[in-house]
């Protein structure tokens, strides 16, 4: 089934063309004019390839080939879980190429059997997935399942190390032709799912042109071209690599995945590839800087700017890089809408730690009440935050309901975040609706703790609540009320059966707290915001605390 896109407006759709936001370029069509124009340019590297623009599309072109011959069709899903590589820029647009939906977002930290329902989820009909390959490899392997879910119709296994392998096809000068290109800069192309390894994803579906319309902002405000060399920190699986990939494919320059040579640090990967724009969340800048400190470079090499989602900027680190001649660019967006906000050349390092920029004309902020988002509040109120645009998603896959409940009444798209916008239109995040944690950009959902926490025999009650970091943004919480009955918690044994029922390693509590009770609201619900508050005005002082196996 074909999900409904329910958000494709074509009077919307017309304004957006007239604009200019929108236009008839797909993902291939740049990359065919490249490989034209400028075919011995380089586009794309990792720590053993680096192609250029004719390399990478005669590549693109032969895996669009075979993905035809295993008798896709338009709007079927093709996924990818595999490590930081080029192949997986080369599935993407072969995948798009044909007018297939490819889903890039299948993160590392999936096991076999979270990968085998996410792919039944969605009916995927093809997967490029990587041998050994993901949280759980050494105890089960996704392939043995695989093939037998009603929509596959074709697994091509990729080797551990960086050679393709006999699945991946292989880059043939005459390939291309056994299918014509989908031209229609409108189809989805994209689907990425919202959340980590907790929660309940939700499939953002995006076309070229909703993907494309915030990097070509950005393109222009930040007056990239060919000469920029792109280095992503984040991973394929992150939805900022594939703005990081559209940049690229708008301004012709070269992408530069995370993939550093056995031994490499990240500075090091910057310097040898003469990255000049970086993209990563904050952490990675301020263990990047931490690590040129120590190694005492004057400079971060050829970069010019450093990109940084996900967490605030600590002014110090936004300080450093201005202090050797780097812009340090805040960024504000969602898988559904991008990088929407963000700060331009030339803003002050004020503007820079404390606001998130004015952004691009893609993207239309509103501030909205909390308790009722059909109304707007007055510049310099707090409220959620809204917005509409060329770069917004549209909709989520087989998903109508949640597609609906994320607008009010005149369209306008809640994040579910809070912030404000000063006079100058440049918006402030304050906080979270939602209740999620976001550790160094990757989001922790507090149900899932909660949920395990209160299945050991000694806690009675369970909340997960952000801890303010300077370094991460947030760490997770946990405080804990007793059972009626037997000893009190012990912060070790619950980190340990919280691992042994199933939480991530990744999305452990960092700090512990045993609590005789939990601020709630009238209504019952426990007041998770409150909670964070009183850890950072000290009125409780939670425990330090980390897992290891001998926890």
């Amino acid at each position: 089934m074909i999900p409904l896109l329910t958000l494709h407006d074509p009077r919307r759709a017309k304004s957006y063309y007239d604009n200019k936001t929108w236009r008839a370029e797909t993902f291939y069509a740049y990359l065919t004019e490249h490989a034209a124009m400028r075919p011995d340019a380089p586009a794309l590297r990792d720590s053993t390839r680096r192609l250029s623009w004719g390399e990478l599309k005669i590549w693109v072109d032969s895996v669009s080939d075979a993905l035809h011959e295993s008798g896709l069709v338009k709007g079927q899903r093709v996924a990818l879980w595999m490590s930081n590589r080029v192949e997986a820029v080369v599935a993407f647009l072969a995948a798009t190429r044909n007018g297939y939906i490819c889903n890039p977002s299948l993160h590392r930290n999936y096991t076999s059997e979270e990968i085998l329902e996410l792919l039944g989820n969605i009916g995927a009909a093809a997967i490029f997935a990587e041998v050994g390959y993901g949280v759980d490899a050494a105890g089960s392997s996704v392939f043995n399942d695989i093939e037998n879910l009603p929509a596959m119709k074709q697994v091509f296994r990729l080797p551990r190390g960086r050679d393709p392998g006999p699945d991946f096809p292989a880059s043939n000068p005459n390939s291309g032709h056994a299918v014509a290109s989908e031209d229609n800069p409108d189809k989805v192309a994209y689907l990425a799912f919202t959340s980590g390894t907790t929660g309940k994803p939700k499939g953002v579906m995006h076309s070229d042109n909703t993907l494309l319309a915030n990097p070509r902002d950005m393109v222009a405000d930040w007056n990239h071209d060919t000469s920029t060399v792109l280095l992503t920190l984040s991973p394929l699986s992150h939805h900022i690599a594939w703005v990081a990939m559209a940049q690229v494919l708008v301004c012709g320059g070269e992408l530069v995945v995370n993939d550093p040579k056995d031994g490499m640090t990240a500075l090091d990967w910057i310097l040898e590839t003469n990255a000049t724009y970086v993209m990563g969340v904050p952490t990675h800048a301020m263990d990047i800087l931490a690590e040129q400190k120590e190694c005492g470079l004057a400079r971060l090499g050829d970069v010019t700017l450093f990109y940084m989602a996900g967490a605030p900027i600590p002014r110090a680190t936004a300080q450093a890089f201005l202090d050797q001649g780097v812009n340090p660019q805040n960024i504000y967006g969602m898988t559904e809408n991008s990088s929407h906000q963000y700060t331009y050349p030339g803003d002050d390092s004020e503007t820079i730690t404390g606001t998130c920029g004015r952004g691009g004309p893609s993207y239309t902020v509103r501030i909205f009440d909390q308790e009722n988002s059909d109304v707007e509040v007055p510049t310099g109120k707090v409220g959620q935050i809204g917005g509409k645009g060329a770069c917004l998603m549209l909709g989520y896959f087989d998903n109508q309901t949640a597609t609906e409940a994320s607008f009010n009444k005149d369209g306008w798209f809640l994040s579910g975040d809070l912030g404000r916008l000063d006079d100058r239109g440049c918006l402030e995040i304050v906080g979270r609706l939602k209740d999620v944690i976001i550790r160094g950009g990757h989001n922790i959902h507090p149900a899932k703790i909660e949920e395990l926490a209160i299945k050991h025999p000694s806690v009675g009650k369970a909340a997960a609540f952000a801890v303010s970091d300077e370094r991460l943004g947030e760490k997770v919480g946990l405080a804990v009320i007793p059972a009626s009955s037997g000893p009190a918690p012990d912060g070790g044994a619950v980190l340990s059966h919280l691992f042994e029922t199933g939480l991530s390693k990744l999305d452990m509590p960092e700090y512990f707290i045993v609590m005789s009770e939990l601020p709630l609201t009238p209504s019952g619900k426990i007041l998770k915001r409150e909670l964070a508050e009183w850890a950072r005005a000290g009125r409780i002082e939670p425990t330090p605390i980390r897992y290891t196996e001998d926890s």
